[in-house]
């Protein structure tokens, strides 16, 4: 059965998802649509994760996730500046089973702060102060494709949902993967919290993450893997 938490994971995983739409080692935005499997606790899901063009030096990243008994849309509109991403806004609407929630964000960069509104507690909606280099959820998920092509350091300040968070990842081996029906070199990556860890398959010519692994108490808890990008 999926729950709240299993739809929070999707937005820091997918890691979710984990997109790139950059070519190291310059941040050349690019548009893509990827389609994925996801599979929790056994139920089977479909999604798909898209990037286009908003308007000038503004893209929009979007996230979507139906199965049986819930659905997740997600939204970040961002841009690029000094060569790092910055959220601009976002939007996170999810129903589990009879639960409903939509949460929006705003990260007004000429100010410095961040603020959120909607289905949030208000102790959680900020303002929260922003740093140069601070992202989302979404966005973690394009640095972590981006710097493990690119051979870089992947430390991150993710600013979301009223709360700061230090995130570490680390390359721990290479492996072949199916994508596609393709035989592919991966590089997986991993980042550990407690008796959590998420686990990510990063192919250096596509756009994501061909496989995002959630890992709780030793087992497999999500699976998501790409079946097609465009």
């Amino acid at each position: 059965m999926m729950t709240t938490k299993s739809a929070n994971f999707f937005r820091m995983a997918a890691l979710a998802g984990a997109l790139a739409a950059f070519s190291a080692p310059a941040l050349a935005v690019k548009p893509f649509s990827a389609d994925y499997s996801a599979s929790y606790m056994g139920m089977q899901g479909a999604g798909r994760m898209t990037v286009s063009q908003a308007d000038g030096n503004r893209w929009k990243y979007e996230l979507s996730i139906t199965s049986p008994l819930a659905e997740l849309r997600q939204t970040t509109t961002f841009d690029e500046a000094g060569g790092k991403l910055r959220p601009l806004s976002g939007s996170d609407t999810s129903k589990v089973l009879t639960k409903k929630k939509n949460v929006n964000a705003s990260y007004d960069w000429s100010r410095g702060v961040a603020t959120w509104s909607g289905d949030i507690k208000p102790d959680r909606s900020g303002p929260i102060k922003l740093q140069s280099g601070d992202l989302d959820g979404l966005l973690v998920n394009l640095a972590i494709v981006r710097d493990t092509v690119a051979g870089k350091p992947m430390s991150y300040r993710m600013v979301e949902d009223g709360k700061v968070k230090e995130l570490s990842y680390s390359v721990v081996g290479k492996e072949a993967i199916t994508v596609g029906g393709k035989s592919q070199q991966a590089t997986k990556v991993s980042s550990k919290n407690g008796d959590k860890e998420t686990i990510a398959w990063v192919v250096a010519d596509v756009p994501v993450p061909v496989r995002i692994l959630q890992r709780e108490n030793g087992s497999d808890a999500i699976d998501l893997r790409v079946q097609a990008v465009r």
